[in-house]
């Protein structure tokens, strides 16, 4: 046990502390439509000059660059919009710091993989934790030339993140690359570029408490009412009062729809954007605000009604139910999804999965519902896995990210609390102690299933393995129950079961008695004999 790794605790992981809502904005009109593309292209384009002015500045900006660049925003828009568009800036630089920093750590990895299996003779075997030497000498030298390349390019990385230089694309990377593959895409350039323009565009607006329906530049009244707030060169587009365009469209929220009401009716902040989806051709208002911080509920009190174990696979969602010591309750239960398609139909497969999940919780009267803590940012690289090209593809298609922080949200409206563990050994000592037991004839299990179980132990506090089975029916303690749970701070709880007498075990009875008389034999005999059976000492014989 000395190789393993220390286990991080469990924890009761957060809420979500905002919220998201999206509605149509049906029959435009055309004029609505033209205006809507006109405050988009123009208000884009000062986004894209305040990101190149931003990235130039690098580590040396600071509090008066940024009200440098508000004004002169604010004299071909409204200070509301530089506001926006600056706070948008930051938050974009900002990620792509820390995207920078995570290609740092990956090329690092991979250097550190490729040195080690490159100092070791030709055919070494690996063992689990680390790779053997590489195969051939042609292999050697090919992994030789990558490593000279990942140094270079681990090099240049660092530079830059010293510098503060980061490379950001308004609109997309993979949409920009895109534009080189359209055959595969089944894009026309037409297409590519209303798309790519539409992705640029930037009608967006921050809320501001206190403010009438908490939003002075997109403004969104009780009844669905949509105004806009045009900046200075488009004022003359304006329909209504003080330089705004009211749309022709109303917009409805069937998701949240009083909750968003609420907000807007006592004018707390409410941010809104505007997009036009090019595929089908509509255009989407959507609503956003946050939440007070709720105070997570202590982990003692989330397993006291027991737990829902789930481990996370690339095609399904397996999961057990468990009590509060740990024992397994009714058979696995399963739930599929398909992540092969466009990204729509991948997400719409995972809220259908989770909603199900969330459902057969509740039917069971469960309260919490466990989950691997994973991150595969750097157990999918190639330099790891080598030539296992299917592991890495399969290992790349489990949503992580997306899965925990919408189960997160989708759990906190329901009631139920969400517990992250730590994915070390779930499946392999899963496997070893639970997929074997609990399979019957009419009960197949997996080791999916047994990690489930496996999860759901680990954050109700217990170790995985099961207790050591009872004994047979022809020792002292009479198959006593041993397999039962005692509570995670229970002192001998790993022990030997004590003796079911009151003396200790070969030991004399406190009175001095026997407890029981001597059982008669069990052979059957004609008749029984009527004469005591005396042994004679040895010197009479004969």
């Amino acid at each position: 046990m000395g190789g393993l790794r220390e286990l991080a605790a469990s924890f009761v992981v957060p809420g979500p502390c905002g919220v998201a809502v999206r509605g149509r904005l049906k029959h435009l009109t055309a004029h609505d439509e033209m205006v809507l593309r006109a405050v988009g292209v123009h208000q884009g384009a000062l986004a894209s000059g305040d990101l190149k002015a931003r990235c130039a500045d690098g580590l040396e900006h600071g509090a008066e660059a940024w009200e440098a660049r508000k004004r002169e925003l604010t004299g071909v828009s409204s200070s509301r919009i530089a506001g926006a568009i600056t706070k948008a800036t930051h938050d974009q630089w900002a990620l792509a710091r820390r995207c920078q920093a995570a290609h740092i750590q990956k090329l690092a990895a991979g250097i550190k993989t490729l040195r080690h299996r490159l100092s070791l003779p030709l055919g070494e075997p690996g063992t689990k934790r680390a790779a053997g030497g590489y195969r051939s000498k042609s292999e050697w030298f090919r992994k030789s030339r990558r490593l000279a390349m990942l140094e270079d390019r681990h090099a240049a990385a660092v530079a830059a993140w010293q510098a503060g230089r980061v490379r950001v694309v308004r609109g997309g990377k993979r949409l920009l690359n895109t534009r080189h593959h359209l055959t595969q895409a089944e894009l026309t350039e037409e297409q590519w570029r209303e798309r790519w323009e539409a992705e640029r565009w930037f009608l967006a607006a921050d809320g501001e408490s206190g403010k009438r329906f908490g939003n002075e530049t997109i403004r969104v009244t009780p009844d669905g009412e949509v105004g806009i707030r045009l900046p200075a060169p488009l004022a003359h587009l304006a329909n209504a009062q003080h330089g705004r365009y009211v749309l022709a469209s109303t917009v409805a929220f069937a998701h949240r729809g009083a909750e968003w009401a609420d907000r807007i009716t006592v004018n707390r902040a409410v941010a809104y954007r505007i997009h036009l989806d090019t595929d089908r051709g509509r255009w989407y208002l959507t609503a956003s605000w946050q939440r007070p911080v709720v105070k997570t509920i202590p982990l003692t009190a989330a397993c006291a009604r027991g737990m829902i174990g789930v481990d996370t696979n690339a095609d399904h969602f397996a999961a057990y139910r468990l009590d509060q010591h740990g024992n397994p309750i009714g058979g696995p239960h399963r739930f599929p999804y398909d992540l092969s398609g466009s990204a729509g139909h991948r997400d719409a497969q995972i809220r259908h999965a989770l909603t199900r999940l969330l459902h057969w919780t509740q039917q069971v009267g469960a309260q919490a519902i466990a989950i691997e803590d994973l991150d595969f940012t750097a157990e999918k690289t190639r330099e790891k896995h080598g030539r296992r090209k299917r592991f890495r593809q399969l290992i790349s298609g489990i949503p992580t990210g997306k899965l925990k922080a919408r189960l997160v949200s989708m759990a906190s409206e329901q009631g139920l609390t969400i517990v992250a563990v730590d994915p070390a050994y779930t499946s392999m000592w899963g496997a070893q102690h639970w997929q074997k037991p609990l399979a019957t004839p009419r009960r197949k299990m997996s080791r999916h299933d047994a990690a489930g179980i496996a999860i759901g132990r680990r954050a109700l506090g217990h170790p995985i393995r099961r207790r050591t089975a009872p004994p047979p029916h022809d020792q002292s303690d009479r198959a006593g129950h041993r397999t039962a749970q005692a509570g995670p701070g229970a002192r001998g709880r790993e022990g030997t079961r004590p003796p079911t007498t009151d003396r200790p075990p070969g030991g004399p009875s406190p009175s001095g008695k026997r407890k029981r008389g001597t059982s008669a034999s069990k052979t059957v005999r004609d008749a029984p004999s009527t004469q005591q059976w005396v042994q004679d000492s040895l010197t009479h014989a004969g």
